[in-house]
């Protein structure tokens, strides 16, 4: 029996793996949708393109299979950008459907007519058009093939006249998976054994590389006696039973992870790709293993880079270095990483006044499922999921640091939802995130998806106004006039409640996550908090007292008065 263009993506899609379709169906997807209607593959339907990018990729993320999102020509496929930015830049395997006007009207500029391949192809690792029908199984294949061997977004560009051509007998292409055993050769492995047996202050800094590495991880530690610091995306792989662990350095960690990098004498770098260059150490030894070898020395000169998927690279590390009873540096960074988070867990408690957003993620964390998934907004809330919500080797976190978009937390939500019915999947929402992507709370609704949504709210844009003040400038355009959220979620269909005292927090935490369906708490949180770096800078202080005076001299005392009586 003869299958149109869009019956064959369809059939190819499926047989890769793709249990899902985000997207908002149209005109020129008008065939796709209806393969996929009498597909296995379930649609989900968004009602902005740009969650729809979101919530694919977070899909893809989590499950390590390829997602699918599909969207009408010009502005339809066009709303994905930032989503599928995000996505790509997590290295997560989705493939865009991306419909485009009939092909004898191309290059005329005819209505709605865009060059997708020229928007799309700084984020995709595939990006072509299906000129023929002849092309259609052949080219699905290899978009599929291409995301998750390249782990990033493929993007397939199909003219509505060749979705509904019909598809001429292909030979049985296949998407095929590859899993090689990749390390460096013995002679790289010697020469990194060697550096590491002479250092004295060695320190291990893992990325999201090590991924499925960390009882070798821990191992190689405790035979360097090596502190173990780790980035942001790599907190689930590192953190949870590690006797090692100093945390993170950067914007947003804490002295342990900071002072750990920078003094130590011998750094093994493990799948990380840690962008911002200040926080290196100046003398140390570097050794760089990353899986990708365009990553090697890019960030920071390093004396030895290979190339290894880290958790066999460190299994045959194991047996070639010496094994070290001195431990006065590990200790000593041990202690500082204790003490920067005692220091994070005093604010973390009620107080008089305004609720802290600690206080918030604090409660969360101690009520949220052992295997919760959680997604954070670019801004606060990703600091205080970092900060304040435990990984345990079950938990998933989520957030937005190689893209640092808003609006991320609640699509992504979906995406993890819908991918694992069973969980519980927590979104921590800014008040000015949430308010982008506020219309899909009805995908919520309208696709039965239960996660359960918080929104810190402060009333503001708090970290750009916080970046604002470090730079000694008074905060101007960050201010947010937010309707009652609850109210807002709960006219759409959600159970939704308002918070505004520390004292009800605890049991409105507990019933929140305790709600069988879709479920939103909007808490009122101080706007003053201060996100504290893990080093305090000279520059830092002179900007915000700079602020302060210019505040002063500007008639916002009490925002002066609340900046110090809220954080000191």
């Amino acid at each position: 029996m003869s299958q149109t263009v869009a019956e064959v993506i369809v059939e190819t899609l499926q047989a890769a793996g793709v249990k899902h379709c985000w997207g908002v169906p149209g005109d020129t997807l008008n065939y796709v949708t209806d393969a996929i209607r009498r597909s296995g593959i379930k649609w989900v339907h968004v009602r902005h393109e740009e969650a729809g990018g979101f919530a694919a990729g977070a899909e893809a993320l989590l499950t390590g299979e390829l997602t699918a999102c599909a969207g009408s020509c010009g502005p339809g496929s066009l709303h994905f950008i930032n989503g599928l930015f995000e996505s790509h830049r997590n290295r997560a395997p989705v493939v865009l459907i991306a419909s485009q006007i009939t092909s004898v009207e191309r290059d005329f500029d005819f209505p709605q007519e865009v060059d997708f391949e020229q928007v799309y192809r700084s984020c995709s690792v595939f990006c072509s058009e299906i000129r023929s029908p002849a092309q259609a199984r052949r080219k699905v294949a290899m978009a599929c093939q291409a995301a998750l061997a390249k782990r990033g977004v493929a993007v397939l560009i199909v003219p509505v006249d060749i979705s509904k051509a019909t598809a001429p007998v292909e030979p049985a292409f296949t998407v095929h998976r590859a899993e090689p055993l990749l390390r460096p050769s013995d002679a790289e492995l010697d020469r990194i054994a060697l550096i590491l047996n002479e250092g004295k202050n060695i320190a291990i800094y893992g990325g999201s590389g090590c991924q499925g590495a960390h009882d070798e991880i821990v191992a190689l530690a405790e035979k360097l006696k090596a502190p173990v610091a780790h980035t942001s995306r790599a907190k689930d792989f590192i953190e949870y039973d590690n006797p090692y662990n100093v945390g993170m350095t950067g914007m947003l960690g804490t002295a342990g992870g900071y002072h750990t990098i920078r003094t130590c004498d011998t750094l093994l770098l493990l799948g990380c790709d840690f962008a911002w260059r200040q926080f290196y150490p100046e003398k140390a030894r570097i050794v760089q293993v990353d899986i990708d070898p365009t990553h090697l020395g890019r960030r920071h000169p390093v004396e030895v880079g290979v190339v290894g998927d880290i958790k066999a690279t460190v299994a045959a590390l194991l047996p070639k270095v010496t094994a070290r009873s001195e431990r006065g540096f590990l200790d000593d960074c041990l202690a500082r990483h204790d003490k920067a988070q005692a220091a994070l867990e005093k604010r973390a408690v009620a107080h008089e006044g305004k609720i802290h957003p600690q206080y918030l993620a604090h409660l969360i964390d101690t009520h949220a499922a052992e295997d919760a998934i959680f997604t954070a907004d670019g801004g606060s809330p990703t600091v205080w999921l970092l900060r304040h919500v435990r990984a345990n080797g079950r938990r998933r976190t989520l957030i937005s640091l190689t893209h640092g978009t808003m609006a991320n937390a609640m699509p992504q939500a979906l995406g993890a939802q819908r991918a694992f019915p069973g969980r519980q999947v927590i979104s921590m929402s800014g008040d000015g995130g949430l308010a982008m992507m506020m219309g899909d709370l009805l995908t919520a609704i309208q696709e039965k998806i239960p996660l359960k949504i918080v929104v810190f709210n402060n009333g503001a844009l708090g970290f750009v106004e916080l970046e604002m003040k470090v730079e000694g400038l008074l905060n101007a355009y960050t201010d947010l006039v937010n309707p009652d959220f609850s109210r807002v979620a709960e006219a759409i269909g959600f159970h939704a409640r308002r918070v505004e005292k520390a004292t009800d927090l605890d049991a409105a935490v507990k019933d929140w996550l305790s709600q069988p369906g879709p479920a939103l708490l909007d808490v009122v949180t101080s706007r003053m908090e201060l996100v504290m770096p893990s080093v305090v800078s000279g520059g830092q202080v002179f900007g915000t007292a700079l602020y302060s005076v210019k505040a002063m001299l500007g008639g916002r005392a009490g925002d002066v008065w609340d900046l110090v009586t809220e954080n000191l």
